[in-house]
């Protein structure tokens, strides 16, 4: 699994110009599922993504979690992050999980996410064409790969 994680003021996701999700101060994760993934995939990300340590501390030190802080959650499918452009110009997605297995492991990740964090996540609608509005704290976005590959 992939995910794309950037620290936020405020996020939310908009579909036909109706506000579905909506936080302020915490996580925009964008997450993809690729076709060899597994839920300890998603146990290891959703790991990672509640301990990652971006937030500042009294000292403005990058010390503390989304768990410390108290920081909302917004988890937005996205299938792209597994798009290979390594040959022309258009993306290739074979590496990308149909949704029969993306659902479910997407859905595991959020419900692991809840777990770990013991707040609310908030999601936008898996496949839905959305528009995801936010305003990036710092700017900080850190990318993270179940296969640690980068």
């Amino acid at each position: 699994m992939r995910a794309v994680i950037q620290r936020v003021e405020k996020a939310r996701v908009v579909i036909d110009e109706r506000p579905v999700a909506e936080i302020s101060k915490g996580l925009l994760i964008l997450v993809g599922v690729g076709n060899n993934d597994t839920e300890a995939d998603a146990d290891y990300l959703a790991e990672k993504t509640a301990e990652l340590r971006i937030f500042e501390d009294d000292d403005g030190k990058m010390n503390l979690s989304v768990k410390d802080t108290g920081g909302e959650l917004l988890v937005v499918s996205q299938f792209t992050l597994y798009g290979d452009v390594r040959r022309g110009r258009r993306p290739s997605f074979t590496d990308s999980a149909r949704p029969e297995k993306a659902i479910p492991l997407y859905e595991y990740y959020v419900e692991k996410l809840k777990q770990i964090t013991g707040t609310d996540v908030k999601t936008g609608v898996f496949a839905a064409h959305m528009h995801v509005e936010l305003v990036n704290d710092g700017p900080v976005t850190i990318l993270l790969d179940s296969g640690k590959l980068f």
